[in-house]
């Protein structure tokens, strides 16, 4: 696909089974005319197996961009992505986020220039995230909240995410107190608003590197705008090995730093300082 409307892109390490659940997600939607960045931060074999496996089965095509495993490196698989990606406009979601049938077309049919796109998610229990089947996800199944409390999702007031219909869902993002952050489950912007400010900042660890990246487009005039009731994922359970206090601090850190200084330009992104124009690279 040489001109697509979009770019899909998400991170996998090791979650066969949750990217195959979503790689089928992203061949139920209603529009086809996208592609599929696969930024895997360094999976075994099998993963690169089961997305040959799919390939022959999705209407869209899929590039598996696959990096060493060296710990890790979510950004740098991301900003390999971003540097890849063919579309104009790109959309972020998880390696273990199924999206419903109408997210790639609410997000292409809701964008605006100077913005970017701030989606949200409906969690499952472990029970739950392992009965879906691939047919749940075709059918539709999986976005149904009566069909997910069967299979062991506890009833919850955020429900309303799989139930209101348009109206209520546009009604219900207007009127959200919550900030339009760059949510990478579920956030989609335009690729030369990510490279104006050298994409993910590499030196990010687990957890807070996409409020990060999002906080530099907002110091660079580019505003959040909320779709998290119109623009749904399920997202599937899975342990967070990553996370720990030191690097929660030092992310926090940063980000404090980020807020403070207002700056739009990382040194640790896309382009390193020995590439990056010099007027541009100190930030600010």
């Amino acid at each position: 696909m040489s001109n697509p409307a979009a770019s899909v892109v998400f991170t996998t390490y090791n979650q066969p089974d949750w990217l195959e659940k979503v790689l089928i997600g992203f061949g139920a939607q209603d529009r086809t005319d996208f592609e599929i960045l696969v930024a895997d931060d360094g999976s075994r074999d099998d993963t690169r197996e089961r997305i040959d496996a799919l390939r022959g089965q999705l209407p869209v095509p899929v590039r598996h961009l696959w990096q060493p495993d060296d710990g890790f490196r979510k950004c740098e698989a991301m900003n390999n992505a971003i540097s890849e990606a063919a579309a104009d406009y790109l959309l972020f979601t998880d390696g273990d986020c199924i999206p419903r049938a109408d997210f790639v077309s609410t997000h292409l049919r809701l964008r605006e220039p100077g913005r970017f796109l701030s989606g949200g998610y409906h969690k499952l229990p472990m029970a739950t995230s392992k009965a879906i089947t691939a047919d749940d996800i075709r059918s539709q199944r999986c976005f149904d909240a009566a069909w997910l409390r069967a299979h062991g999702m506890p009833r919850s007031h955020r429900d309303v995410k799989l139930t209101a219909g348009p109206v209520l869902r546009r009604m219900l993002d207007t009127l959200s107190p919550a900030r339009a952050s760059w949510n990478g489950h579920n956030a989609s912007g335009w690729k030369k608003d990510m490279l104006a400010i050298n994409g993910f900042d590499e030196r990010m660890r687990y957890g807070g590197q996409d409020r990060e990246f999002g906080e530099r487009l907002e110091n660079a005039g580019i505003r959040g705008k909320r779709i998290r009731y119109r623009a749904i994922v399920v997202h599937l359970d899975h342990k967070r090995g990553y996370a720990t206090e030191e690097s929660i601090a030092f992310n926090r850190a940063l980000r404090a730093e980020t807020r403070s200084s207002r700056r739009t330009w990382t040194d640790a992104g896309i382009r390193k300082p020995a590439e990056a124009p010099g007027e541009t690279a100190t930030g600010a």
